[in-house]
């Protein structure tokens, strides 16, 4: 996205680095205590209920931008997330080199108090071209909401704005900090946060939609009580070397403001978790 997020990699370092210190062992992801240690360093602070995760570390495997997964468990697919930031896109010249899904922001609530619903301005060329040049979509919002209410509000307007479009991957939440501005969710509780995520989770589903919501570490830590949105899936944004949480993701933007070769503008990259039937 277009927010910097750079909080959950340097939080997750400094407990994973204090942790990792006082138990006074190396971390070898072969045998997955990197992600021990994860679960170890967080467990008292993230609670519980939340699906733990089913992946292993080194089945993630990155060449050059691309990051695949393959186990007894899982397959896995590539994507992109883009906005009007991204301008605009040669989505041949993207499926050419192995992009497969791409989340489209479809609006935003601004940060002012009046908190006005906006279309993205360039949402209608990307979700047409995407869709032209094969590629499997889902849309996110980016969430300003203050209470249940505007939540709801904002799972309105995402879903007048669809029409008949149709989707194949989820209709994302996606609630953040503004860095270096004011804005009108600044001081808003854990509690609010987590009771937002799921009035808009619970609109979009009661609506035939698949959902998820968007968060980092630092989310996951501080802002979110995952225990009471289990039954949702997680679109993890982390841009460090392993996915660094001890809960279950469906994506994993693993990389932000990425340029690609041959295409004008840059991306966020993703990895999709399939389950192997």
């Amino acid at each position: 996205m277009h927010i910097i997020k750079k909080a959950a990699a340097l939080a997750a370092a400094l407990v994973l680095g204090l942790s990792l210190a006082a138990c006074g062992r190396e971390v070898t992801r072969e045998s997955d205590a990197f992600m021990d240690a994860v679960k170890e360093a967080y467990a008292t602070t993230l609670g519980s209920g939340y699906p733990a995760y089913e992946y292993t570390t080194n089945a993630f495997m990155r060449e050059g931008n691309i990051i695949s997964y393959t186990d007894e468990n899982f397959t896995s697919e590539v994507g992109v997330d883009v906005s009007e930031y991204s301008g605009t896109i040669d989505w041949e010249a993207l499926k050419a080199q192995g992009f497969q899904f791409a989340f489209i922001r479809i609006g935003y609530r601004g940060y002012g108090e009046d908190g006005t619903l906006n279309l993205d301005p360039a949402y209608t060329e990307n979700i047409q071209n995407a869709k032209a040049a094969g590629f499997e979509v889902g849309v996110y919002f980016f969430a300003q909401a203050i209470n249940e209410e505007e939540a709801a509000e904002e799972a309105a307007f995402v879903l007048e704005q669809l029409g008949d479009t149709e989707l194949d991957l989820p209709i994302v939440y996606d609630p953040e900090n503004i860095e270096g501005t004011e804005a009108r969710t600044d001081g808003l509780t854990r509690e609010q946060f987590t009771a937002n995520t799921a009035a808009f989770c619970k609109a979009i589903t009661d609506a035939g939609y698949d959902t998820a919501f968007y968060c980092n570490l630092t989310w996951q830590t501080l802002h979110l009580n995952l225990s009471q949105l289990a039954d949702y899936p997680i679109w993890y944004a982390d841009y460090s070397e392993k996915p660094q949480t001890p809960y279950m993701f469906e994506f994993w933007q693993y990389a932000e403001s990425v340029t690609l070769d041959g295409i004008e503008g840059s991306f966020d990259l993703n990895i999709r978790l399939i389950p192997n039937e």
